[in-house]
């Protein structure tokens, strides 16, 4: 089973997952938000396509560690995700401060242009996200 994270933001909605052994995570598309209903079938859709037993959502704390208006907004969506996919076994709240300011700047590095990170940026802080979640179990598991 897979991992799979999301970079939610009030326009767009970054997904990534693992791949099978949980090592490394990969970008697979950027969602443009339209509808809750749309945004949940389109998230089913590819959970069962990647076959995804766990959900990271980035939780986007003030760089204070508080918990502002958007990190809130992230806590309500996890909840309402784990009830309407009962069969995960776990959605978890990741820390994502500078995920898009990381994936930014790898894409900078790359020379990739201006247009075109702006239409991957989102699906790449989810890339960042989850692997950062990915790394911290395999840290884990080796201690």
């Amino acid at each position: 089973m897979r991992v799979m994270s999301l970079d939610v933001g009030t326009k767009t909605i970054g997904i990534a997952v693992s791949d099978l052994m949980g090592i490394i995570a990969n970008g697979v598309e950027t969602i443009h938000r339209t509808s809750k209903e749309r945004d949940y079938k389109r998230l089913a859709e590819l959970i069962k396509e990647h076959e995804v037993d766990t959900l990271v959502l980035g939780y986007p704390k003030n760089m204070n560690g508080s918990v502002g208006e958007r990190a809130q907004i992230c806590e309500a969506m996890a909840a309402e995700l784990k009830e309407l996919f009962p069969d995960l076994k776990d959605v978890v709240l990741w820390d994502e401060r500078l995920s898009t300011v990381a994936a930014t700047r790898v894409m900078v590095d790359a020379d990739i242009s201006r247009k075109k990170r702006k239409k991957v940026v989102d699906m790449m802080a989810a890339v960042v996200i989850l692997q950062n979640y990915l790394d911290s179990k395999q840290f884990k598991a080796r201690l």
